[in-house]
């Protein structure tokens, strides 16, 4: 009978152990993004689970009186059962969340697991009697043990991380003596990617380039490719940077010594984990990135942002010739490239570019949104300013493709129009993401979660993306219920938004209102499931 339930029990700790790790490798072993997940509605479902309130309850009974386990053990035995096949149901629609498979998961897996061996070997050799509520302790407490284990071992990978970091930096020393490599750091809110994968794209027309690649963003990853795939006979290195902390960024540019600075835009994003403006401006929003360069550096800003604006204007370290700033008008701020003749179509950007020397071309590109054209700019830009003219530049964005933008345009079932948009949100972005939504004919419908990590932007946040929809879309389909309420607040109309949590129901939702030549834009994380149910 205990042999039983101590099987189930066994499985589900193996499978919950998985799990947290996934959690806590999700958010990077941050502290701060891994806490903040708690405040969102699916981090609080975690915590306050049926499954664990009802073990809370039978704990409860069981440390009150032992002897009642004879009469709560077929519920426990039931509970298990279910969470067994629930595990057994994931892994069989490959649903089941579990850690990508690295060295540092592995080494934390194993811990882990040995602290359960060692938990269970002292519950069956106590003298006293099995205690079954020990079990269900354990259980409750395992996502505390599991982040401990975390915690208690980040130490050493911090050390082993620095050292890497250092090899990055020695390595990144010898290929600078003994060649011209021009290295190129992006950093901003939004917009980093796109930037990289077009600049990317120009400057192999002309220059042996490496870049980082997807989600390749961390101190770590870009140290890793700088160890795995930079050599000499590379001309340029593109590194996207982000960061979750003051200083992060000063600490990726000591690395990488960065010649050219690239900052895309700036915004709320991540607020929460800053803790305030002032340490996001420092990092994300460029602060360290300027001060890096060395005083025959250049710096790039998207001139339609504030921020960007306000770091050049703020920050001495660079000759004002040397910061330079792109925008689609001149009209207000003194750029050094703008556009004119833009044309937004449903699957390709045309548009007339000019710098302050009068040089001008006409360019089209097969990416999606006109806030591409923001970040096509400062690649033309910095381009330009590598020695590439304009004509040049004209011919080789023309090998972009529109999943380098993080946006493509797809033929749905039943001849909808599916605009994946699912790579990544921010506000901004999603803003602009609803401005091309817009122009589609037929009923527009917008599928999201809320944003995540805005800090107490976040309501008014919510309640502008709210009215935004309520503008351009017939129907909007909310994934998450956090700041659901703000975003229907927003809209003015209630009808228009919607929760909807499961992928199935999502889908039936979307095929019931549109007909062919609609179109449903998939905005942020959404289900993996839906998309293929979808497409």
């Amino acid at each position: 009978m205990l042999l039983f339930l101590t099987t189930l029990w066994f499985v589900w700790e193996l499978k919950y152990i998985l799990f947290w790790l996934y959690l806590w490798q999700l958010k990077e072993y941050h502290v701060g993004r891994f806490v903040d997940h708690f405040r969102t509605h699916k981090g609080k479902k975690l915590i306050f689970s049926f499954s664990q309130t009802l073990k809370l309850v039978l704990l409860f009974f069981l440390l009150l009186k032992n002897s009642l386990f004879l009469y709560l053990y077929p519920i426990i035995v039931l509970v298990y059962s279910i969470e067994f096949l629930i595990f057994l149901r994931q892994l069989f629609m490959g649903s089941f969340k579990k850690p990508a498979g690295t060295f540092k998961i592995l080494f934390l897996s194993l811990i882990s697991f040995v602290v359960v061996i060692l938990f269970l070997n002292w519950t069956f050799n106590f003298k006293d009697e099995f205690q079954p509520s020990r079990l269900i302790l354990f259980d409750i407490f395992t996502p505390i043990i599991v982040s401990l284990v975390v915690l208690s071992f980040q130490p050493f990978f911090v050390t082993a991380r620095n050292n890497i970091l250092k090899k990055a930096r020695e390595k990144m020393v010898k290929i600078k003596l003994v060649s011209n490599l021009k290295v190129i750091a992006i950093t901003g809110s939004y917009g980093k990617t796109s930037t990289k994968e077009f600049l990317t794209t120009i400057l192999s027309k002309k220059f042996k380039v490496l870049s980082t690649k997807e989600h390749q963003n961390s101190e770590i990853g870009i140290a890793n490719c700088i160890l795995n795939d930079l050599k000499p006979s590379h001309q340029i290195f593109i590194a996207e940077v982000g960061a979750y902390n003051k200083g992060k960024v000063k600490e990726v540019c000591k690395m990488l010594m960065p010649k050219i600075g690239i900052v895309t835009g700036i915004n709320e994003q991540h607020l929460s984990l800053f803790g305030s403006m002032e340490n996001l401006l420092s990092a994300e929003g460029g602060g360290e990135l300027i001060e890096a360069l060395p005083k025959d550096g250049m710096m790039f800003v998207n001139g339609e942002n504030n921020y960007c604006l306000y770091l050049i204007k703020k920050s001495n370290n660079l000759p004002a010739s040397q910061e330079k700033i792109y925008t689609l008008s001149n009209q207000l701020v003194n750029s050094d490239i703008w556009t004119e003749e833009i044309e937004v179509k449903k699957d390709s950007l045309s548009f007339m570019a000019i710098n302050k020397n009068k040089d001008l071309a006409h360019f089209d590109v097969n990416v999606l949104g006109k806030h591409n054209i923001q970040n096509l700019l400062g690649a033309i830009l910095i381009a330009n300013e590598l020695g590439m003219s304009f004509e040049m530049i004209s011919v080789a964005v023309k090998d972009i493709e529109q999943k380098q933008a993080g946006m493509v345009l797809k033929q749905g079932k039943h001849g909808i129009n599916i605009i994946d948009s699912s790579y990544s949100a921010n506000p901004t972005g999603v803003l602009a993401d609803l401005d091309y939504l817009s122009v589609f004919s037929g009923k527009k419908v917008v599928v999201m979660p809320s944003l995540i990590e805005l800090g107490d932007k976040s309501s008014k946040i919510h309640q502008n993306l709210g009215k935004k929809i309520g503008e351009v879309c017939n129907l909007a389909i909310i994934t998450s219920r956090d700041k659901f309420e703000d975003v229907k607040k927003g809209a003015m109309d209630a009808k228009k938004i919607i929760f909807i949590e499961n992928p199935q129901e999502i889908f039936s939702a979307i095929t019931s209102f549109c007909k062919s030549g609609d179109t449903v834009l998939l905005e942020g994380r959404v289900s993996s499931n839906l998309i293929k149910l979808l497409i």
